[in-house]
C-alpha cells in the first residue's frame, strides 16, 4: 500500500467503527470459539454470536486467569491437543513491558493472519503519518536507534521467549536489509551487555553525525539513559574517535570489530569538534550542536515516560519531540495521528481493526468496579474514564488491559482518548500513578530549592502488612548531592509535607481515618534504579522496553532499593 492508501484505509475503518468492531469480533470468535479457554462459557459455539451474547457469557479477565494455561503452553508439548487459546500455532512468548514485579509476564505470540493484517495497517500507517510531516532525504537517511536485540530464551516446553521489540531482529525470517538506516551495525544490537550497547550506539551516531536524520527509542527513559552517558563519558567518546577503537571496556570482540569498522580509523578532526561541544558541560540543545542535520526525537513519552519529558525537552532543545503511538504487547490500541504534540495534549485514535475493545467506567474514587458493566465503543461518552478491555486475534478474551483512558472527543466515529494511567490492581491500593507523579512534580520544585540537586527517579510501594498500612516513597537523586550529610536529614523534612499533601484525595482521607499510618520516604543511592534495571533485564526484561517502576506491588523490589537507602524519614 503507498501511505495514502494507508492513511485512507485508517480514516474509512474510523468512519464506520461499530461494524469494524461486529466484524472484529466475529472474526476472532469464527476462528478461536472452539479454544479450551472458551468452552466452559460458549459451549455450543456453532453459530454467529452477537456482541452482547459474548459479553454476558464470558467474564472479564485478568493475566491470572491464563497464568496456569500460559505455563502450560510454555513447559509442555501441545501437539495433538485441543487448542488453549488459539488454533493458530504458537511462534514464541513475548515478555511483557510491565515492571511492578523483577520478572516479567508471558504474552503468546499466535500465528495469527488476521492479527498480522491488523497489525501492518497499524505500523505502517504510524509510518505513513511520519514520512507525510518529515519525507525522507536521499543523502541525510540514517538514523540513531537505540534498539536491542536482547537474548533469547527457551522454555522446558521448547518455546522461544524474547521482547516483542526483538522480533523482527530474532525471528527466523529476520532481514537485516530492512535496518540498513539504523547507524549501529548488526553486532551492536544483538550485543549481550546493555550497558556497553548504548555506549556504541552513541560511539557510531556520532562517527555519523552529519549523515543522521532522527534521533528514536521505544521509550523516553532510553533516550535519557543515553544523554546522560554523553555527559558522563564524552571525553572517553572523543579518544575512542581519536584512536579510531572504542575503549577496552567493551570486550565482545564482535561487537569491537564492528563499531571500529563504522569508525574507520583516527577521526581526530570529529573528536576535536566533539570535545569544543562537550567540555563547556552546557548540555541544553545538544542534539543539534552534535547533530546538526537531526530533523526529530521520538519515543513514547505519555503515562509513567511523560516525567522524563522536559528533561527530553532540554536536550532536544528546538528539534521537535515526537510522542509515539498506543501499541500493546497484546494488541495494537490506537494510532496518534498528531505527533507533535507534547505529552499532556497527546490523543490516540482508536483503531477498530485492531482487536474488540470494550470500556469499563472508572471513577478515581472508587477502588473497585464492582457490579459496572463494559460499554462498546459507541457507548463511550466525552470527558469520562474508562479501563481498556480487549478481546485479541492472539488469545485474549475481555481482559483487562491495565490502562486508563479518557475519552476526549472522537475522530469520526472512533473514540479519541488520552493515556490517564495503569489501572489500579485493588481495593486496597490508595494512591495511583497519576497520583504519585503529580505529588512528585510539587516535591521535585521544593525539593531542588531546598536541596540545590536534582530528583533522577522515583518509585511507591504499599505495604499491607503494616497496621496500618503504610505508603513507602522511594527517590533517587543525582550523582554529587549532599544527601550523604547529616544537615540534609533536616532539609528533608523542610520537603517531606510538600509530597504527602500531593498525594490525592483517596490517601488523604485514608490518613484522616488513621486507615493509613505517616508517609515513609527514602533517598536512595545514585544509581540504585540503574542497578534494578540491570536485575530486572538479567530476569528477561527487555532493555528497549524496560519502564521503571512507579507503583511497586512486589517486595523483591522492595528489598532491593531499601538496601540501598541512605536516609529515611517519616
Amino acid at each position: 500500500m503507498t501511505d495514502e492508501e494507508l492513511l485512507k484505509n485508517i480514516n474509512d475503518s474510523t468512519l464506520n467503527a461499530t461494524r469494524h468492531q461486529h466484524e472484529a469480533l466475529s472474526s476472532i470468535l469464527h476462528q478461536n470459539g472452539t479454544v479450551r479457554y472458551l468452552q466452559p462459557h460458549l459451549p455450543h459455539h456453532n453459530a454467529p454470536l452477537d456482541a452482547a451474547t459474548f459479553r454476558r457469557a464470558v467474564p472479564l479477565s485478568t493475566y491470572d486467569d491464563y497464568a496456569d494455561v500460559i505455563t502450560q503452553m510454555a513447559e509442555t508439548s501441545l501437539d495433538h491437543q485441543q487448542p488453549l487459546l488459539s488454533v493458530d500455532p504458537l511462534l514464541c512468548f513475548f515478555y511483557s513491558s510491565g515492571t511492578s514485579s523483577p520478572r516479567p509476564k508471558l504474552i503468546p505470540y499466535f500465528d495469527s493472519k488476521l492479527s498480522k493484517a491488523a497489525s501492518y495497517i497499524a505500523h505502517q500507517g504510524s509510518s505513513a503519518i511520519l514520512r507525510r510531516l518529515f519525507p525522507p532525504r536521499p543523502s541525510v537517511n540514517k538514523i540513531l536507534w537505540l534498539i536491542y536485540a536482547d537474548d533469547v530464551t527457551t522454555t522446558r516446553g521448547g518455546v522461544k521467549v524474547m521482547a516483542a521489540s526483538s522480533y523482527p531482529l530474532q525471528s527466523g525470517n529476520a532481514s537485516w536489509s530492512q535496518f540498513s538506516f539504523v547507524v549501529s551495525p548488526r553486532e551492536v544490537i544483538l550485543g549481550s551487555n546493555v550497558e556497553h550497547q548504548m555506549y556504541c550506539h552513541l560511539l557510531c551516531g556520532i562517527r555519523n553525525c552529519d549523515l543522521l536524520d532522527a534521533i528514536r527509542a521505544p521509550y523516553a527513559v532510553g533516550l535519557i539513559k543515553v544523554f546522560s552517558l554523553l555527559e558522563s563519558k564524552w571525553e572517553q567518546l572523543c579518544r575512542d574517535l581519536e584512536d579510531g577503537f572504542p575503549s577496552l571496556e567493551i570486550s565482545n570482540s564482535a561487537m569491537r570489530d564492528s563499531v571500529i569498522e563504522v569508525l574507520g580509523g583516527p577521526q581526530v578532526k570529529l573528536a576535536k569538534r566533539v570535545r569544543a561541544v562537550c567540555e563547556g558541560n552546557n548540555w541544553g540543545g545538544i542534539v543539534s550542536k552534535l547533530w546538526p542535520n537531526v530533523r526529530y526525537v521520538r519515543c513514547v513519552t505519555t503515562g509513567s515516560m511523560e516525567q522524563y519529558y522536559p528533561k527530553l525537552k532540554y536536550y532536544a532543545g528546538e528539534i521537535p519531540l515526537l510522542g509515539g503511538d498506543y501499541f500493546a504487547s497484546e494488541c495494537c490500541v490506537g494510532i496518534n495521528l498528531d505527533i507533535m504534540q507534547p505529552p499532556d495534549k497527546t490523543r490516540f485514535v482508536l483503531l477498530p481493526t485492531a482487536a474488540y475493545f470494550e470500556f469499563l467506567p472508572f471513577d478515581m474514587n472508587e477502588a473497585e468496579a464492582t457490579g459496572r458493566e463494559t460499554v462498546d465503543i459507541s457507548g463511550v461518552e466525552v470527558g469520562k474514564m474508562y479501563e481498556v478491555v480487549v478481546t485479541t486475534y492472539r488469545g485474549f478474551y475481555r481482559y483487562h488491559l491495565g490502562d486508563v483512558v479518557r475519552v476526549v472527543g472522537f475522530y469520526n466515529l472512533s473514540p479519541l482518548v488520552e493515556f490517564v494511567m495503569r489501572a489500579p490492581k485493588g481495593p486496597g491500593e490508595i494512591i495511583t500513578e497519576r497520583d504519585l507523579m503529580s505529588a512528585m512534580q510539587s516535591f521535585q520544585l521544593v525539593f531542588e530549592n531546598v536541596m540545590a540537586t536534582e530528583i533522577t527517579e522515583f518509585a511507591s510501594f504499599l505495604d499491607m502488612e503494616l497496621s496500618p498500612k503504610q505508603l513507602k516513597v522511594f527517590v533517587e537523586a543525582r550523582e554529587g548531592s549532599r544527601l550523604m550529610q547529616e544537615e540534609s536529614v533536616v532539609a528533608l523534612r523542610r520537603c517531606y509535607s510538600s509530597l504527602e499533601d500531593g498525594l490525592g484525595g483517596i490517601y488523604k482521607v485514608q490518613r484522616d481515618r488513621g486507615e493509613a499510618g505517616p508517609l515513609i520516604l527514602s533517598v536512595v543511592k545514585p544509581g540504585s534504579f540503574d542497578r534494578l534495571s540491570q536485575v530486572a533485564i538479567a530476569n528477561g526484561a527487555s532493555a528497549g522496553q524496560y519502564k521503571p517502576p512507579k507503583i511497586i506491588r512486589n517486595r523483591e523490589v522492595v528489598h532491593f532499593l531499601e538496601g540501598f537507602t541512605v536516609v529515611t524519614i517519616s
